[in-house]
């Protein structure tokens, strides 16, 4: 999956797996980017106790595959409530700290921030949503699009550094004041900024340093 979650065939190995439904067919052919009644974008752990499962199995949900949390939160998921329970705590804490306009309350159901999340990753013909916004105002962890249209950068660490499949590229460096369109929901980079931080691929500190 891309930051931007389009879907692509990649030799590369992601860090975390991710579900949006049964995106295949019995041949194993991915047939659709979404499945418009399924919300529980979730992310997940490679390994969880000692399970195993074929991918693209018949009938069952489509398994996708991340570099890093920063991409699957950019791609419109949250972390899993059972193989990754307290990161969704801390994200739903955050998430609801950062989006009081939202009046989702604290006791209500992850369904809810989901709902909410939904709204925010598709719009028209379920295609992505994007929004503007001043780069100075972004958290680190946020994915923004590149001069290419195409191309993905990482906020981190002051920096922006282009994604790969396999990883990051050299970082560059960014302009207080210049605008930018925002891969990242809305709402998750409120969450972002109110304390949630996300995991990176190595890579991304490699290229600072």
């Amino acid at each position: 999956m891309t930051p931007s979650g389009n879907l692509i065939a990649t030799p590369a190995r992601g860090t975390l797996m991710g579900n949006r439904g049964r995106l295949h067919d019995a041949a194993r052919r991915i047939v659709r980017r979404v499945v418009p009644s399924y919300r529980a974008w979730v992310t997940c752990r490679l390994e969880f106790r000692g399970r195993h499962r074929p991918v693209m199995a018949p009938n069952r949900y489509t398994e996708l595959f991340f570099l890093d949390e920063a991409t699957a939160l950019a791609a419109g998921h949250r972390p899993c409530g059972e193989c990754r329970r307290p990161d969704l705590r801390r994200f739903r804490t955050a998430w609801l700290c950062g989006n009081p306009e939202r009046r989702v309350p604290s006791d209500a159901l992850t369904e809810a921030i989901d709902r909410e999340l939904d709204r925010d990753r598709l719009g028209a013909e379920r295609r992505s949503v994007t929004y503007l916004a001043d780069l100075s105002t972004l958290p680190d962890g946020v994915f923004v699009v590149g001069m290419d249209r195409d191309e993905a950068l990482l906020l981190w660490r002051g920096a922006l550094i282009p994604w790969s499949p396999g990883g990051y590229g050299a970082p560059r460096p960014r302009a207080g004041d210049q605008q930018v369109i925002v891969l990242t929901p809305s709402s998750t980079v409120a969450a972002i900024a109110a304390g949630y931080e996300p995991t990176v691929h190595p890579t991304a500190g490699a290229t600072i340093a």
